[in-house]
């Protein structure tokens, strides 16, 4: 009922001509991901090089706003190369990249158990030129990784669920409560004495004040006019767009849809707080907030861009355990960037949960992801992956 309204709200009483009410059936009608953006999930079929049937899976790791910002580099034979797409970067949330290199951690480790399951065994190597420094916008076209392949790799057991991972956007189930012993569980795939440390909570008070923090956080970031409008220009509205881009914030919400078929939706600044745009965007993050069952999170030992990297890793070996699990597990670390406006809740998040003052150089304990945790009430679809050509270096 409250879709139709906002349609006939949307259509404000005027008669639609014939293009415009095409172009709205369109929009309304038609509410499903194309299949086209979801390809990649259904795995590499029958490509012959083994080394893009190992990034086919790989691509698919989660990243901030699902920038997906990958380059490889094939031309060396037995090695994969791995930049960072600096066009596909966020520079008003993640002003120095730590977000962005995380989510290398996730393809790298990815990359590595798709090659083991086919027999191939990786070694790593970071930073062959030298790291990444600095802010973000003054980085360098210089690899973040150079992998060489060699026979012996050995199947990880959790490859089985790479195709099935989600991260889920909507609400989780308040009626379904997680349990100590299965947070405790995914704490403890992270290895005790390593660069990153994990831990969790489910209780009741703990939970309540951080749900409070993640939720003040998305508002900051929504009502930050850079963020703000950096969160607009990811936005994927309808098919179409979701189609035309294959990244970005996925946003299917059917009054948003009409409000870009009727040319209503303004982008050319940051959506006012009584725009139905910021109204919707605002309404997903607090629900997401509110309904978290526990939390886990991630800290280090530096704040180095190895340690990032790490952290990236495994991150995407706990989702893979909880997508084994039934279990929803969702990044919500608005709270930890950069941007100077954030600053009080991000020291506010390394008080609560590492009992230290956010870092101040790259030695520093550091908190380095927030994640929601509990199960979801529907289904979660897979995110829109670009097609695996589009991650092939030049």
């Amino acid at each position: 009922m409250d879709e139709r309204r906002n349609f006939v709200r949307l259509l404000g009483g005027g008669v639609v001509m014939a293009a415009g009410a095409a172009a709205l059936a369109t929009w309304w009608l038609n509410s499903e991901v194309p299949p086209a953006a979801l390809e990649i999930w259904n795995g590499p079929g029958d490509e012959p090089d083994l080394r893009r049937r190992a990034i086919a899976y790989a691509v698919t790791a989660p990243t901030a706003c699902n920038r997906q910002p990958w380059l490889v580099d094939l031309r060396e034979p037995d090695a994969i190369v791995v930049y960072c797409d600096r066009e596909r970067v966020q520079p008003e949330s993640d002003p120095f990249g730590r977000q962005v290199v995380i989510g290398h951690g996730a393809f790298i480790e990815l990359l590595v158990m798709a090659l083991a399951h086919h027999g191939v065994q990786a070694s790593v190597q970071l930073w062959p030129q030298g790291e990444l420094s600095g802010e973000l916008r003054r980085w360098p076209h210089i690899p973040v990784a150079r992998l060489r392949l060699a026979g012996g790799g050995v199947p990880d057991p959790l490859f089985a669920q790479v195709l099935r991972r989600r991260t889920p956007k909507q609400r989780f189930d308040l009626m379904r409560p997680v349990s100590d012993d299965i947070l405790q569980g995914l704490a403890s795939m992270v290895p005790p004495g390593g660069m990153v440390c994990a831990d969790g909570t489910v209780d009741a008070a703990r939970v309540t004040a951080l749900r409070k923090l993640c939720a003040e956080a998305a508002r900051v970031q929504l009502t930050t006019p850079g963020t703000a409008m950096e969160n607009l220009r990811l936005l994927r509205v309808g098919p179409q767009e979701i189609l035309a881009h294959r990244d970005g914030l996925t946003f299917n919400d059917p009054a948003l849809r009409v409000a870009v078929a009727l040319g209503r939706f303004d982008r050319s600044g940051p959506a006012p707080e009584h725009s139905l745009a910021f109204r919707r965007m605002l309404q997903l993050s607090q629900e997401q907030a509110h309904t978290a069952m526990g939390f886990l999170w991630l800290g280090t030992r530096g704040n180095g861009r190895t340690e990032q990297i790490a952290t990236g890793r495994a991150y995407v070996r706990q989702q893979l355990r909880a997508t084994d699990l039934g279990l929803g597990m969702h990044p919500m670390s608005q709270a930890l960037q950069e941007f100077a406006e954030m600053a009080p809740h991000r020291a506010a998040a390394h008080d609560m949960l590492l009992g230290v003052a956010p870092p101040r150089d790259r030695h520093s304990l550091t908190l380095q992801m927030v994640c929601r945790v509990g199960y979801p009430m529907a289904p979660v679809p897979p995110a829109p992956r670009r097609p695996l050509d589009d991650f092939m270096a030049a």
